[in-house]
């Protein structure tokens, strides 16, 4: 990270990205916890946290992201400051005789910013919330919505404790730069100094209304009238039968290599194309080509592992018989390992997405670590050893005009959300220990700090999944819904926790009062939390099939599959059976090994012959990019840097004024337009009575393929595979 030792620290921050997207002045006057800021920040986070919630259980779908609602909140502000009356409102003298106005002045930057820190850390769906409907529909144990409302809480709000304790060494220094809240501020800014083209043509928020409306007609075709557009996988429909052929090109379970679909939702399902660098883009496809296109099939056909005899790319374990691991026949009545019935029944076998994404993790963890020490450790030792002693910059002094929250406010939620889980884990007996909780919760307590510090100076995430799931199968083997649990408090609490640092640096640019930011955050995420169990209840009280195989409005749950099938590896087998020296899977250890070897020859050439390619050289982007798989697909990439290459190359090439106006803003648009669409198709065409079924080739003929049924290359032998 340049630093600019020249720079007049009284006047400006001492880092030029900093200079060139926030702001040095700031107006304490301006108001910020206005009630029109509270109702579009309220409506629009609960109402996307629920869509993000419906689009959890389904594949493909689109999501909502705090960028789009960044930009509808805009013009919703000012329709609001345009029409709502101007005049003051004050409380009774024994109330306090407080004043307030719905409409303060103008629309301003710091409402906008609020609204969007709401919904930056509150409309994602909990990992909490996907180990509930495993529990339920795998497990069978059901636990009612206060269980679940309670543990949504305790996970959600944990992280949101240890940010504020954190603040002082992840939020004040000047060398916490947090470069993705340089974008947020750079959108704000612009939106907020008027952008219509001084040059005169469309504006961005007109181009982003044709935009959404475009997108939201687009989608009836591969989302309703012709959903053969999105199960785009021509060259199958021409050759159905063809096991092979099948899983190179397929869609639904193949690798992709027909690049191909017209779904917006298949597109964006690892991300918006047009939102990631090129350089970035160019190193997820080399990982994903080299991995999924190369290494997979020399893995599959070779039938190492015993992989080909299942289908390639699969959300499920199997049995020895090729089925559908059944979970049920080892557990006992208790809920916990049976381990005679897992001997008289079979071992866990993964198909080829789950064996070669656990071999990228191995890889991955120690990669990281050797990878951060090598390109940014001197960095980050800096910033471990200075930052109680860096000079306040501008931003840090212009801080000091408002009162901070008190450490006490933060300790206190945080003694209340371990409340919560422990009353979790005793009222509703769900058999993990106390002792167990406070291990869950040391681990983002003792990551909290470091992963912010690399995460804030450099943009790598480090992340404990991994870890969070070997140790619950060690210290609670056999059982499930407590490695679940484990699993939830450790990573949502240090995901969170990092949301929540990254808000406050937000709040820290833009100045906004520090207990107005305590405040959105809390009720946004308490209120979003509570409303997501509801919604997620009457999903399953009234949506026929839901979560099966074949669910016809694609309601599949792509995501519980995905933990159900590493709950079942990591907390009922356990690490010990599925990995240990006596399983087939044993020789994926070594990866560790050799994660830890792999970034030195790219330090060693980057640092001997550096030039101007080498340099966008990442290891951890490579391995961590296709860590989407499973529940994404092959098409989910190459449709993905198909579209990412028209966009981040060749159109920001050749018209880049162009681009740099509208590019944001059309991915915004298309999310926004696809989201309203499959929502209006579900609610109006297919969800009332039964729906309404197109019943013509175009949404039939992807079902008759190999790719669609997931076809395994070989036969179980009679008997099942000998293990």
């Amino acid at each position: 990270m340049e630093f600019d030792f020249e720079a007049d620290e009284d006047e400006d921050s001492p880092y030029p990205e900093v200079r060139a997207s926030v702001s040095n002045i700031d107006d304490p006057e301006m108001p910020a916890m206005t009630p029109r800021m509270w109702f579009i920040g309220l409506t629009l986070t609960l109402a996307s946290g629920c869509a993000n919630l419906f689009f959890n259980f389904r594949q493909p779908a689109p999501s909502i992201v705090s960028n789009v609602l960044l930009l509808i909140a805009h013009p919703l502000g000012k329709v609001l400051a345009l029409s709502l009356p101007i005049r003051t409102f004050r409380f009774p003298r024994w109330l306090g005789g407080y004043e307030f106005s719905l409409n303060p002045g103008p629309w301003n930057i710091k409402e906008h910013a609020l609204v969007y820190i709401m919904a930056n850390v509150s409309i994602g769906v909990p990992t909490a919330l996907n180990a509930v409907v495993v529990a339920e529909l795998n497990y069978g144990v059901k636990l009612g919505y206060g269980f679940n409302a309670l543990l949504i809480l305790a996970t959600q709000l944990t992280g949101f404790s240890l940010a504020g304790l954190c603040r002082r060494y992840l939020v004040w220094p000047a060398s916490m730069v947090w470069p993705q809240n340089l974008i947020v501020c750079t959108l704000l800014n612009t939106l907020h100094a008027e952008e219509e083209d001084a040059r005169g043509g469309l504006s961005r928020f007109k181009f982003f209304c044709y935009a959404t409306v475009g997108a939201f007609f687009w989608f009836f075709l591969p989302g309703y009238l012709f959903s053969a557009l999105s199960i785009f996988s021509f060259i199958c429909w021409a050759r159905p039968q063809d096991v092979v052929v099948n899983q190179l090109f397929g869609v639904y379970s193949g690798l992709g290599m027909s690049i191909l679909t017209f779904d917006w939702s298949q597109i964006t399902w690892i991300g918006s194309p047009l939102m990631v660098p090129w350089w970035a883009e160019v190193q997820v496809f080399t990982g994903f080509f080299l991995i999924y296109w190369v290494l997979c099939p020399i893995l599959y056909y070779t039938n190492s592992w015993d992989l080909a005899y299942f289908p390639m790319m699969a959300n499920n374990p199997y049995d020895r018989y090729g089925k559908v691991y059944d979970v049920t026949r080892v557990l006992t009545d208790e809920q916990t390992f049976d381990q005679a019935a897992y001997e008289a029944y079979s071992p866990l076998f993964l198909p080829a997405s789950y064996a070669i994404t656990y071999l990228v993790a191995f890889a991955l963890s120690s990669a990281m670590i050797v990878h951060t020490v090598l390109y940014h450790g001197r960095t980050v030792l800096h910033g471990l050893t200075q930052t109680r002693i860096e000079k306040d910059d501008i931003h840090a002094k212009l801080m000091r005009a408002y009162p901070e929250v008190p450490d006490w406010w933060y300790l206190l939620t945080f003694i209340a959300c371990f409340s919560l889980a422990i009353v979790t884990a005793e009222v509703w007996h769900t058999e993990i220990p106390v002792w167990a909780l406070l291990l869950a919760i040391a681990l983002p307590v003792l990551y909290m700090v470091p992963s912010g510090y690399v995460y804030a100076l450099t943009g790598q995430n480090i992340t404990i999944n991994l870890l969070a799931q070997i140790i619950p199968g060690m210290i609670l083997p056999g059982k499930p819904l407590p490695n679940m649990i484990f699993k939830a408090y450790a990573v949502q609490t240090l995901a969170e926790g990092t949301a929540f640092v990254q808000d406050l640096k937000l709040g820290h640019y833009v100045k906004l009062p520090p207990r107005a930011t305590f405040s959105v955050q809390l009720v946004a995420t308490t209120l979003v939390g509570l409303l997501q169990v509801g919604v997620k209840e009457w999903m399953f009280s009234h949506i026929p099939d839901i979560c099966q195989p074949g669910q016809k409005d694609f309601l599949t749950c792509p995501h519980n599959q995905v933990l159900y099938t590493t709950s079942a590896i990591w907390g009922l087998i356990g690490p010990a059976r599925q990995f240990g020296a006596q399983s087939i899977y044993h020789p994926q250890l070594y990866a560790i090994a050799i994660g830890g070897v792999l970034p030195l020859p790219f330090w060693l050439w980057q640092r001997k012959w550096p030039n101007k390619y080498n340099k966008y050289i990442n290891l951890p982007i490579i391995l961590n990019g296709i860590g989407l798989i499973p529940p994404a697909t092959g098409i989910n990439y190459s449709s993905w840097f198909l579209l990412g290459f028209i966009f981040q190359f060749v159109i920001r090439r050749r018209n880049f004024v162009w681009w740099s106006k509208f590019n944001y803003v059309l991915t915004a648009a298309f999310d926004c337009g696809t989201v309203l669409s499959v929502l209006f198709i579900f609610f109006t065409l297919q969800f009332p009575k039964g729906g309404i079924n197109l019943n013509w080739w175009g949404n039939t003929v992807y079902q008759n393929t190999a790719d669609f049924k997931r076809v395994a290359l070989r036969d179980v032998p009679a008997g099942g595979i000998q293990w």
